[in-house]
This record gives structure tokens, sequence and C-alpha cells, in this order.
């Protein structure tokens, strides 16, 4: 098994994409980071409706615009890469339009904006992880896909930066900044599309993979909903618990999101490449291994009280980190691997589907768990976790299985002949 050893940030862009590519990500990604932080608040402010209200319909946009994933799947095994790619791009940018005509007290048109932006933020993922496949193999794909996630993070934290300087505009800055992303998503998509890549639905498998049916993945897919939990965990989990549970200053919870923004910028990349010399199934495990480990050390912390509770948990904070970069830069490259280039497609929806799934869920489980105390939340994850980490060691992947019958059948072969 090939390994990538060193970072060579040019062959690390064509990898990915291209160079037009590669600012096509940056700008959706600047554009996103502009509004999506302050979608609750646009909603609340702007067009004036409640609180709940607001909430309900986002979660509802992001639930329902997982129906689009099998439709991508296909979209995608039919050959198509960019032009995926750029669509979910402007789905978003009609999502976009709409919320900047929906009228002060309409939730329903506020719902079917959340809509659109929901769906082209479920199929990007799958589409992305697609075109990277088709340019890059092996061990370089991995480096491809994380460089990607480094990207997208650190214009994703440019954005919301720029946005919270432009946040003491009131509403008429609210709507300059979605009307902003609008335009922002219309440049990624032109630049997307330009790109013009395609993939044969005959071609090659994608890691010397027999042709044959999707792979299952159930314990992978099952795993990966307890996996994704991480990623809210900075955003939901902690704040919640300095603020209510060790009664520390949001200014805790602000360094702790921006250090993981940075930590994940940062080492994405270097610590994919790492972690290359490994088996992509092992060192998904062992991110499952490490994220247990940080979920007990935030039981741990938060039992030292007011005083070091909060400096226990940002530091903490950084384990969690490291669980999740492991798990980022491996997951979706595991995926890509073990599927067959004619389901790539199909495959990768499925994939989304329960990553969608996880973060829908995750922020209901983590507000349900909390209020009875730091172990049943941080016990309860790591259990949850541990035993995820668990399946994915233990699954055996239906490629190595195909290979394992047909080499019998050729000894076989070989055998009668002689």
């Amino acid at each position: 098994m090939a390994t990538t050893t060193k970072i060579r940030p040019r062959a690390l862009v064509r990898a990915s994409g291209g160079p037009r590519y590669a600012v096509a990500l940056a700008v959706d990604a600047l554009g996103t980071g502009l509004l999506r932080p302050f979608l609750l608040l646009y909603g609340v402010t702007v067009l004036r409706l409640s609180a709940p209200a607001t909430g309900i319909a986002m979660t509802v946009g992001i639930v329902v615009g997982l129906v689009c994933m099998p439709a991508v799947g296909r979209w995608l095994d039919r050959g198509a890469r960019s032009t995926v790619v750029a669509a979910s791009m402007l789905v978003r940018a009609l999502g976009v339009a709409l919320l900047l005509a929906t009228p002060a007290g309409h939730v329903w048109l506020f719902a079917t904006a959340a809509l659109f932006l929901g769906i082209g933020n479920q199929a990007w993922p799958a589409a992305h992880a697609a075109l990277v496949a088709t340019v890059a193999h092996g061990r370089e794909r991995d480096a491809a896909l994380a460089g990607g996630r480094a990207l997208r993070n650190a214009a994703l934290g440019a954005g919301a930066l720029l946005a919270t300087a432009c946040l003491a505009g009131g509403t008429t800055a609210l709507q300059a900044l979605a009307a902003v992303t609008g335009l922002a998503y219309l440049a990624a998509a032109a630049l997307a599309w330009s790109v013009h890549l395609r993939a044969h639905p005959a071609a090659a498998p994608a890691e010397d993979t027999a042709d044959g049916p999707a792979p299952r993945m159930r314990a992978l897919l099952a795993a990966n909903v307890v996996y994704v939990f991480c990623l809210n965990v900075p955003e939901i989990a902690l704040p919640l618990v300095l603020v209510t549970q060790l009664h520390a200053s949001p200014v805790w919870s602000a360094a702790i999101f921006v250090a993981n923004t940075v930590l994940v910028v940062t080492l994405q990349v270097p610590v994919t490449v790492l972690m290359s010399r490994f088996p992509r199934r092992t060192v998904l495990a062992l991110a499952g291994v490490v994220l247990a480990a940080s979920y007990l050390g935030f039981l741990a912390a938060t039992s030292l009280g007011h005083g070091w509770g909060a400096p226990a948990v940002a530091t903490v904070s950084v384990v969690c980190t490291i669980g999740e970069i492991i798990y980022a830069g491996s997951a979706t490259a595991l995926v890509t691997a073990l599927a067959p280039a004619h389901v790539l497609g199909r495959a990768l929806a499925r994939f989304e589907l329960s990553t969608g799934f996880g973060l829908a869920v995750s922020p209901a489980a983590i507000t349900a768990l909390a209020p009875h105390g730091p172990a049943a939340l941080w016990g309860s994850l790591a259990a949850a976790t541990l035993l995820s980490a668990s399946a994915v060691a233990t699954e055996k992947d239906q490629g190595a299985r195909l290979d394992g019958c047909r080499s019998v059948i050729r000894r076989a072969g070989l055998r009668r002949a002689g």
C-alpha cells in the first residue's frame, strides 16, 4: 500500500482538483462563513420570527435536505463531478435569494430557503469527495481530501470573523451579508463548473477494488452517526457545560472554538499524512479511541469545579480536536477506497446520510443528556464511541472478501490446469 510521506503544496492543489477548483472551495466557504453561523439571528432579527420557530425551520431544512442524497449519488454514478459540485452551490444561491425575498413574519418562506440551503450543504460533501477521488488516487487522495477540509475551515473562519465585525450594523448588515453570500455561491459555482470534470461510469475502481455492488458498510455507517457527534462538541456540548455547569465566562467557549478551527486548519493535512502509514480502518478506529478518551477527560475536568474546571476543559478540548482531525482524515477516505468506481456516488451519498443524521440528532441528544450530569453526558458519549470504534475495527471489507474468493478460485483453476 502506497503512503504519502511528504506534503507538496502544488501536487496537493493539483490532486484536489486544480487551482480554479481550490479558489471555488475558498469562495464558497467564505460565503458560507458569512451567513451560516448567523442564520438563526437573521430569522429572529430581520424576519421577526420567534426563536423556536426559526430553529424548527432550520432543523426541518437540514433533515429534509437529506432526502436528496440518493438522487445525488445516482447522478454522481452517471459520471458527473464538477457539475454536481456547482449545482450544490447554485441551490444554496437560490436559498439565499429566497431568504432575501422573504417578508417579515413569513416562516414558511424562511423554511423553504433553509431547505434549499440544507440541500446544498448535504449534497456538497459527497460531490466534492467524488471529484477528488476521480482526480487523485491512493494516499494522495487522502491528503487532497484533508487539504480541502483545511482550506474550507480556514475560509469559514475568515467569513465568520468578517461577519462578526459587521454585525454592529444591525439588520441591514445581516441582509448585506446574505447578499454577499449569494454572490459568493454564484461565483464559486461558476468556477467549479469551469473545471469540466467528468468520470466515465465504467472507469477503473477507486483503488484496485473489484467491480461489484455498493459495499454495505453497515457498521461503518452506524459508527459514523456516533463519531460525528465530535463535530458538535465545541459548538454545543462545551459551551453548555462551561456556562450552565461550571458557570465559566463565555470567553472560554469562544477560545475553544477558535482553537479548534486553528488546529484543524494547521494539522489536518500533516496528521492525515502521518496516519497514512497505517490502514484507514485502523486509523478510523483509533480516532474513536482518542475521542472516547477526550470525553472521559471532559468528565474528569468538570469534576474539578469552578476554579480549575474551565482551563481543564480547554486543555482536554485539544485532545478532542486531534480525534476529530484523525476521524475526518480517514472516514471519507475509507469510503472512497472501499467503493467500486461505478457505485462511488451512492456509497458517498449513504455515508453523507449517516453524517447528516448524526449532525441533526446530536444537538438534541447532547442537550437531553447534559441536565442529568457530566457522567450521563460524557460517559454515554465515551461508551457509544468506543463501541463504534470496535465495530469499525471488526467489520470485514466486502472488497477484501471478494478478492479472497477470487484468489481461491484462481488457485483452484491453476491446480486443475496443472
